[in-house]
């Protein structure tokens, strides 16, 4: 129980550090960047881009990044929003009117986070200039999602680890279910 406590405390602290402190017009460029990845459309013009002008590389770093995306949307919004009913942070920890702007999902994980680090991490793998390209509206939108008041940096974090462990059950997980098989 007191582990909760500090999490919740910790949350706190640094949801209204971040939120009171992004300057305003950097606010601005983050939910710029968030809006451009709602829905994927972010990711999947950057596949995209790969896919096109990266030859075999580019190809493999783009199929391989959407799939680690997929696994992370179905892992993160399929199964854990539906097991995980937990209230968005509070308005009054916003201070900005951003926070009108939020789903009424669970707010844990964070969707959005989990598919930007699926696909960077996925990407990376394979091209990792294209990765390194992909990690800065990556984290970009990981930051707007607390600055904005959407999520508690905890969902943040376990929106990061779906996206780690996907990009990573994509990337080993035919050589593994290979050699478990032979």
């Amino acid at each position: 129980m007191r582990l909760l406590v500090g999490l919740h405390e910790t949350d706190r602290v640094l949801t209204q550090h971040t939120a009171a402190r992004v300057p305003k017009r950097v606010g601005k460029v983050l939910s710029a960047v968030e809006e451009a990845a709602e829905n994927t459309k972010l990711w999947c013009a950057a596949a995209a881009v790969m896919a096109t002008g990266g030859g075999w590389r580019g190809r493999r770093a783009a199929a391989t990044g959407l799939v680690a995306l997929g696994v992370a949307q179905i892992v993160s919004n399929g199964v854990c929003k539906q097991l995980a009913d937990r209230s968005r942070p509070p308005k009054e920890w916003i201070p900005h009117d951003e926070v009108e702007d939020r789903p009424d999902s669970s707010s844990f994980p964070s969707g959005h986070t989990a598919a930007a680090v699926a696909f960077t991490a996925a990407a990376a793998a394979v091209w990792p200039a294209a990765g390194l390209l992909c990690a800065v509206p990556a984290v970009m939108v990981t930051v707007e999602r607390v600055q904005s008041g959407a999520h508690y940096p905890s969902d943040v974090a376990a929106g990061a680890g779906i996206g780690i462990i996907s990009a990573l059950c994509v990337r080993h997980g035919p050589r593994l279910l290979m050699r478990h098989k032979g």
